[in-house]
This record gives C-alpha cells, sequence and structure tokens, in this order.
C-alpha cells in the first residue's frame, strides 16, 4: 500500500476561500477584520511564522497588525500592548507569538488576552469551552486536523483515534475533537509503556510530540490515516515531522507530508477565526 498524501495547502487555499467570501460581506457593512501579532525578541523562526501569518491575512483582505517588541521588554509593557489591542475597535483577534523570554509568564500574557479575540483558543476560557463542546474559537492547529479529516471525507464515528502527545495546544484539545466526533480516543505520551501496541490499532493517528521520526512504519496500523503535528530541523537541515515518513507511507492509508501537511492549515485556522471574531462583533 501507498498512502494518499493529504495536501495542507490545497485544503488551506480552499479554505481561506471560504473565509474570504465571509470577510468580504463584512467589509459590505463597513466592517474589515483585522488581526494583530505581538512578537518578542529577534527569533529567526519566530519571525517565519510571524510573517506567513501576516501573509495570509493579506490574501483574503483582512488588516493585520505586526507589533515588535524587543528580548527585555517587561512583562508590565507587554500587558500594557495587550490591554491596547484588547479595546482596538479595529483589532478583532489577538495572536502572542511564542515562546516568550524566561523572564515572562506565558500563562499570565495568554490569560491577559481578552477571550472574545483570543483567535489562538489558547485561554483558558476558550479550552473550557472546548471540553464543553461549545467552541468560541478552535484552538488553530488541532482544529485544522478536523478540517483536513473533513476534507478528504475520513470518518471519525466509532473510529480507534490514538493522539501521541499531551500538550494545552494540540495534544489535548485535539483529542477532544476527536472525541466530540465519536472517535474513540487514546492520548498517550513519548513516555507511555509500549507505545507500538497503542498506535497500531489505531484508525486515526495524530503524532505531536516534537520528536524527530519517533513513529515508525512498524508502528502503525494497515490503512491507517497518519497525521504528522512535528516540524524538526535535523542536523543535516532537513526538515521532518514526528514520524518516519518512507516507511509510514507504506502501511497508511492517508499521510501528511512535513512540510506541507498540517502546516499550513494552521495559518488557515487562524485567519478564519479572525474573521468568525468579526463576524460576533458584527453581530451576524
Amino acid at each position: 500500500m501507498t498512502a494518499k498524501i493529504i495536501d495542507g495547502k490545497e485544503i488551506a487555499q480552499a479554505l481561506r476561500e471560504e473565509w474570504r467570501h465571509r470577510a468580504e460581506k463584512l467589509k459590505d457593512k463597513g466592517i474589515l477584520p483585522g488581526l494583530a501579532v505581538i512578537i518578542v525578541g529577534d527569533n529567526p523562526a519566530s519571525r517565519v511564522y510571524v510573517r506567513n501569518k501576516i501573509k495570509a491575512c493579506h490574501e483574503v483582505g483582512l488588516h493585520s497588525e505586526s507589533h515588535d517588541m524587543p528580548e527585555d521588554v517587561s512583562e508590565e509593557m507587554l500587558l500594557k500592548q495587550i490591554e491596547e489591542l484588547n479595546h482596538s475597535d479595529k483589532i478583532h483577534g489577538i495572536l502572542v507569538q511564542l515562546p516568550l523570554p524566561a523572564h515572562i509568564d506565558d500563562v499570565k500574557v495568554l490569560e491577559a488576552i481578552s477571550p472574545d479575540k483570543d483567535v489562538d483558543g489558547f485561554h483558558y476560557y476558550n479550552l473550557g469551552a472546548l471540553f464543553t463542546g461549545n467552541m468560541k474559537f478552535p484552538p488553530c492547529t488541532p482544529y485544522g486536523v478536523m478540517c483536513m479529516l473533513d476534507y478528504m471525507n475520513i470518518p471519525l464515528e466509532g473510529k480507534e483515534a490514538v493522539v501521541v502527545g499531551r500538550s494545552n495546544i494540540v495534544g489535548k484539545p485535539m483529542a477532544m475533537l476527536l472525541l466530540e466526533k465519536n472517535a474513540t480516543v487514546t492520548i498517550c505520551t513519548s513516555r507511555t509503556q509500549d507505545l507500538k501496541s497503542h498506535t497500531s490499532r489505531a484508525d486515526i493517528l495524530v503524532v505531536a510530540t516534537g520528536r524527530p521520526e519517533m513513529i515508525t512504519g512498524d508502528m502503525i496500523k494497515e490503512g491507517a490515516t497518519v497525521i504528522d503535528v512535528g516540524i524538526n530541523r535535523l542536523d543535516d537541515g532537513r526538515l521532518v515531522g514526528d514520524v518516519e515518513f518512507a516507511s509510514a507511507s507504506e502501511k497508511a492509508s492517508y499521510i501528511t507530508p512535513v512540510p506541507g501537511g498540517v502546516g499550513p492549515m494552521t495559518i488557515a485556522v487562524l485567519v478564519a477565526n479572525t474573521v468568525l471574531s468579526a463576524e460576533k462583533f458584527s453581530g451576524m
């Protein structure tokens, strides 16, 4: 078996087109959806991510702002910037690019963002709403995965889904979204004993551990759908996921590549959440 590639770029483009039309309806009413991104320091990877997010907003016709702050900015000043954006009528979504410098409390910063503008879906209010099935803004990466599965018409109800990774950003919300679709969900970590016994029975396998190529083909069920959320740069400069792509492709029926898989979907959902926030502010 050779797995069919799930093309995240293609699906993200289709999603952006849908939300571009919704943004146009808002503009007809005099409302321009706006996203503000705050970046602290000069982390090269973070700057690439921010540029991609700003570019995606422009492609859909959204207003976007990048607020660059120095590495040694005080937590107080960062919180003040967030408070100003919370009260800005032209900003409907606020995103603070992680990671932040060690002297800044990530949790305090993320909780300072108004839940009504938390388009990343990281605020405790929005995470709690996810657990009750009443999402305001779905976390971008997990929801991007759900959009991919839906686009590919991959059934979830009654299926065995295994999520490897327990982060608040991907693993835990991913499990909740799969559970909401009536999948039977198991959460594993990199320390799970006999991990293969769990992954090898998964109809849907989502891997988000940040450990390069830790899942190999012999750990995958024949015909499974494999979603690789990881992106890691090796010493030789290559980008790889958390799944060993070549061997996994021989067992899976569907698989996401790295890069070009989940990454574009994360940004597409961020754009969608920003438009959704603007719709809520406008009463649509």
